[in-house]
């Protein structure tokens, strides 16, 4: 079943709270999708660094990268931040007891096997500051319930999607990345869809250009939430069974599976409430 959200901040205060209230959203979403979740938070990026979101064993020491860089530690999971140059070398020698959860200058991702209120805690999520965050929740219908099997999924710098449905045509996708050169890692079709998107826009297209091509590319139900490094973007299939409701005012544009994920959002009662139109793309970016 699996729910999804996504809030844009458009003024510092929401900046400010923005992962207390995508903490909330995922809770309420939490009887979507039980077993997992995760979330990726668009916060501050430094020129000529990359930030890389690392995962370990539980009790795992990331102190021996503090050397390498500024160093972040949640839970399972910490956020090295080290000069772009450095990023090769460090993949390179990475341990093979880490992975490497996502890149980019300023996206964080974070995600792990449990109720996606005990989640968002073990990752102190409601501390969390940025302009833009995503969230699933997850319910396991086609593979297994691992930590490797949660969303979001990262398949290109600062780029990440969620993703609620099921894609039909998803081993006949991979098989074409594959001979395109691309690797994926998981069995999860939301793996695909997202490298499907890294795929089209390295050939030039713009994000919504390539939201609009998967529209004939990928067959199936569902519904993506994307983000990048400047915003996020919202697709339902020409369909649209799957459920999907957004809201917006002058402080924030959010997303949820369901309303009642908003319903804690400052000013809900007075937001343009609305459900997204199949086929169509939305977006929000910053200057």
């Amino acid at each position: 079943m699996c729910g999804i959200v996504g809030i844009f901040a458009k003024t510092p205060g929401i900046e400010a709270s923005l992962g207390a209230h995508l903490a909330t959203m995922l809770a309420v979403m939490g009887d979507r999708g039980p077993d997992s979740a995760g979330f990726a938070v668009y916060g501050d990026g430094a020129a000529g660094q990359m930030k890389l979101t690392l995962r370990g064993p539980s009790g795992y020491d990331f102190s021996r990268f503090a050397a390498l860089g500024g160093l972040t530690l949640r839970g399972t999971h910490a956020v090295l931040s080290l000069p772009v140059e450095a990023e090769a070398g460090f993949r390179a020698a990475l341990p093979p007891e880490l992975t490497i959860v996502g890149a980019g200058s300023r996206m964080e991702i974070y995600k792990e096997v449990g109720l996606p209120a005990d989640v968002a805690r073990e990752f102190d999520l409601a501390s969390m500051t940025g302009s833009h965050g995503i969230g699933h929740t997850r319910m396991a219908t086609e593979s297994a319930v691992t930590t490797d099997g949660a969303h979001p999924y990262s398949t290109g710098a600062d780029q990440c999607l969620v993703h609620n449905g099921s894609l039909s045509n998803h081993n006949a996708v991979r098989r074409e990345l594959l001979r395109e050169g691309y690797r994926c890692i998981t069995e999860n079709d939301t793996e695909v869809a997202a490298l499907y998107l890294t795929h089209r826009l390295r050939q030039g297209l713009s994000l919504e250009q390539a939201l609009t091509a998967s529209l004939s590319d990928l067959d199936g139900f569902y519904t993506f939430v994307v983000g990048t490094q400047t915003g996020f973007a919202v697709l339902r299939d020409p369909i649209a069974c799957k459920p999907a409701v957004m809201a917006e005012t002058e402080e924030w544009v959010a997303f949820g599976s369901e309303y009642r994920a908003l319903v804690d959002l400052p000013g809900i009662e007075t937001a343009r409430v609305w459900e997204p139109e199949p086929g169509v793309v939305y977006a929000w970016e910053r200057p």
